[in-house]
């Protein structure tokens, strides 16, 4: 009579990518272990396992070696006599941080000046223009009483008033701050007027110019010229 021989134990894991694979007898479970296509920790299972387990965990059923213990650890290191003190470097001979500053704060006075200078350099002519409109508006100014008594006499009387004339002086007694003398008459073109000198010493390119005032009856306006040059006009009396 023979005995019936024990089917082999039939084994399934589960890979890293979480598929399954088996069943398998249990030496090719070891064999793909061997060959690094399984791990300790790669989960098994047999029938009559209430769970998948580790493949460590059933390494005695499967005649697998105990992992070996890892080395012993090494001696503690000695400690180690206490260093003496770490010699300082010598500091690099160089400019100190108040020298740069020093350095710094020139160049930026050099720069300064400069530009100060290039900013006169544009600003004072211009403030010189300024000064001689400024005396000149002063001076067209002065003359409003005037240029409205010229206008005046011309309606009631139909003609020009001239110094001398009833109301009107010598041409030096309206002489004042920017002015020297005022001529009344009538200008070649008919109009009625004056003509106005100046008198600003202390601003050469204006001192003995003459302003031009002359009256147009017919449209009660007055025209404004001047042989002074434009930027020290105002913008009514530039370009007669």
């Amino acid at each position: 009579m023979h005995e019936d021989t024990p089917s082999p134990t039939l084994w399934y894991y589960v890979d890293a990518a979480r598929e399954r694979h088996g069943p398998l007898p249990a030496p090719a479970l070891l064999e793909r272990l061997h060959d690094g296509r399984l791990q300790r920790e790669t989960l098994v299972w047999r029938e009559g396992l209430p769970e998948w387990r580790p493949l460590h965990a059933v390494a005695a059923e499967l005649g697998l070696p105990d992992a070996p213990a890892p080395p012993p650890l090494p001696p503690p290191l000695q400690a180690a006599a206490p260093a003496g003190p770490a010699a300082v470097a010598a500091p690099r001979s160089g400019l100190s941080g108040c020298a740069i500053m020093a350095i710094v704060g020139a160049v930026g006075g050099v720069l300064l000046v400069a530009f100060l200078g290039i900013a006169a350099a544009i600003a004072l002519p211009a403030y010189q223009d300024y000064l001689a409109r400024a005396k000149v508006a002063q001076a067209l100014g002065d003359l409003a009483p005037l240029k409205d008594q010229i206008a005046a006499f011309a309606a009631q009387e139909h003609r020009c008033a001239v110094n001398g004339d009833t109301g009107f002086g010598t041409p030096q007694s309206y002489a004042g701050t920017s002015i020297a003398q005022v001529r009344i008459g009538r200008f070649d073109n008919g109009h009625c007027g004056l003509e106005a000198t100046l008198r600003l010493p202390e601003h050469k390119r204006l001192d003995g110019k003459a302003l031009w005032l002359d009256y147009d009856e017919r449209t009660s306006a007055w025209n404004c010229s001047s042989d002074l040059d434009d930027r020290d006009l105002p913008v009514h009396c530039r370009g007669g």
